[in-house]
């Protein structure tokens, strides 16, 4: 896509496993094909992680570097059947606009590219933790995060996953702030750009699903003026964490609040300090919360929800002093955090799951009705009986004809008065 300059590429080539893989394959029989797959690539992602965990570690200082110049990059073995995959480090851009490292993966079909490139899915994941080693990246199978994924490559599509800033390589967390997350996911696409087998183009398609859906809004209001050189299409997600001042006041009586806000916490402390203080921005905890936040602050969501409730459960209605969404400095932040800012300007999918305890309903249909305030072309789709977990499964068959009509240059139908 561009030249790069002061680029580190890895490029690590296992043929002997690989090779052993091609001929326990060869010897099985059709029916057995997607079961030896899963088999491979859990044997690969074993082995990737085995040899992996100084892929991560970056020169400190970092060397200079625009946004999605590529920093590190190695071919990841156990990409699913009939697809190519990579894993990546480059350079991105923080809250306050320093150069910072982030990591993503990058996973493309087998088939011929189109000879402007492929057209990319941009996927925002949702909430696995906010410490480093919580990367979806680092996972054994790092693409099972990734709703829609064999849909996509069977369309034709790329996809680039970013980790978000803070998550794999190591810094500042980036949970639930916008521009640093939006820049990420943005700098990802740049930077699977300069694969040359990936042969990857600049048609972008946002697609996120809670987190993730804060991230990819955030992106789509900053892409023209961040990344002139993309061109993002429409952008798609399910049961996003559109409003931070809703999601909070909502969920800051249960379990999932007081997880959601340790993590978000430290990461806002470590953001907005010099502006506000340190003091200030932890005042609204109380003495046990103050004292369990770091600990849950490095707990990765989804492998470690038992120990998280242990020293959560607690705390429900005990861990912060008053409502963050109507205390300040936390309701301006959780405001400049929201989506919705600025409007887009391409189609919108909206998803949203009618049993969904985490992103109310409410809250998706208020934010809906801004959008649609804003003379934006949205898809609006209620499941019904559809849990938060649920959601962007529930919503990918929705979603996928909405993006072939897009794609199609058809204007997608409008859900708004």
């Amino acid at each position: 896509m561009r030249s790069r300059t002061s680029v580190d590429i890895w490029s690590r080539t296992r043929h002997r496993r690989r090779g052993l893989v091609i001929g326990l394959i060869a010897v099985t029989v059709i029916g057995g094909v997607l079961a030896v797959d899963a088999i491979r690539r859990h044997i690969e992602g074993e082995a990737d992680l085995a040899g992996d965990r100084t892929f991560y570690r970056i020169p400190d200082p970092l060397p200079e570097g625009e946004p999605g110049d590529i920093v590190r990059l190695e071919e990841i073995d156990s990409a699913p059947l009939g697809s190519a995959a990579w894993r990546l480090i480059y350079h991105t851009r923080d809250l306050a606009g320093s150069d910072v490292a982030a990591s993503a993966v990058v996973v493309v079909p087998d088939t011929p590219a189109p000879a402007r490139g492929r057209a990319v899915i941009a996927w925002g994941h949702p909430t696995t933790g906010a410490a480093t080693h919580c990367a979806p990246s680092l996972d054994v199978d790092p693409f099972q995060l990734i709703e829609g994924l064999h849909e996509f490559l069977l369309e034709g599509y790329a996809v680039v996953a970013a980790d978000y800033p803070g998550l794999g390589v190591a810094g500042a967390s980036s949970y639930l702030l916008g521009v640093p997350e939006a820049n990420s996911v943005l700098d990802a696409v740049r930077a699977a750009g300069d694969i040359d087998a990936a042969k990857i183009g600049t048609d972008v398609v946002l697609w996120g699903h809670s987190q993730g859906g804060q991230a990819v809004l955030f992106a789509a209001e900053r892409a023209e003026r961040y990344a002139p050189d993309l061109t993002v299409h429409s952008v798609a997600v399910a049961a996003p964490a559109a409003d931070l001042t809703e999601l909070m006041s909502d969920d800051i009586v249960n379990i999932s609040g007081v997880t959601i806000a340790s993590y978000a916490i430290p990461a806002y402390e470590a953001a907005y300090a010099e502006q506000y203080g340190s003091s200030e921005l932890i005042a609204i905890l109380t003495p046990g919360g103050a004292a369990a936040t770091p600990q849950m602050a490095e707990m990765c969501l989804l492998s470690q929800n038992k120990e998280i409730h242990a020293i959560a459960d607690p705390l429900i209605g005990r861990y912060v002093t008053s409502d963050p969404a109507t205390t300040e400095p936390w309701k301006t932040l959780l405001e400049e955090n929201s989506a919705g800012s600025s409007p887009i300007r391409v189609p919108v999918f909206v998803g949203q799951g009618l049993a969904d305890e985490l992103v109310k309903p409410a809250a998706t249909e208020d934010y809906v009705a801004l959008l649609c305030g804003q003379e934006t072309r949205v898809s609006f789709h209620r499941y019904p009986s559809v849990n938060h977990g649920l959601a962007a499964y529930a919503a990918l068959p929705d979603m996928l004809g909405w993006l072939s009509a897009v794609s199609a240059g058809q204007p997608p139908p409008s859900t708004c008065p």
